[in-house]
């Protein structure tokens, strides 16, 4: 169960994830939190930058910039992170994430849970709703965002 300060941060990663998609990217967003405090927010910008590396976590991650430690932080994402991106989130030693939803992906919850990271997963009617309208309005673009042909 998300508690007040989870529900805030989430519906940053979600505002995120629709400014993407009303930008003509994926919608995918992800905020960055110490406690009560927003340490940053991005979005995938994919499209928008040409960049293919720049998933919603990679985009929050670089607008956070140099960190001393990660270890008080939690990750907030609207979709469950891909490899690439849980990798990252290992890397860092980001202890806790809170993945809006991972019935449109299935992330690697499985991977940051035995590497120790706690993985909360709300099942977000609005993230749910938003991935699957984007899903099935450009598929091709899902497609290569998820490195599938």
């Amino acid at each position: 169960m998300l508690d007040e300060t989870d529900r805030k941060f989430l519906d940053i990663a979600y505002q995120e994830a629709l400014g993407g998609y009303n930008e003509g990217g994926c919608p995918i967003g992800s905020a960055l939190a110490e406690g009560n405090t927003l340490i940053a927010q991005g979005r995938n910008k994919r499209v928008q930058e040409g960049d293919p590396i720049a998933h919603g976590e990679m985009d929050c991650l670089r607008k956070a910039g140099r960190q001393k430690s990660y270890r008080n932080m939690t990750l907030y994402t609207s979709l469950s992170p891909c490899m690439m991106c849980t990798g990252t989130i290992i890397q860092f030693g980001i202890p806790r994430v809170v993945i809006g939803e991972n019935k449109t992906f299935g992330g690697n919850e499985d991977l940051l849970r035995q590497r120790g990271v706690e993985v909360i997963i709300a099942d977000d009617a609005e993230c749910i709703a938003l991935m699957d309208k984007f899903i099935a309005e450009q598929p091709e673009l899902w497609n290569e965002d998820i490195a599938e042909e």
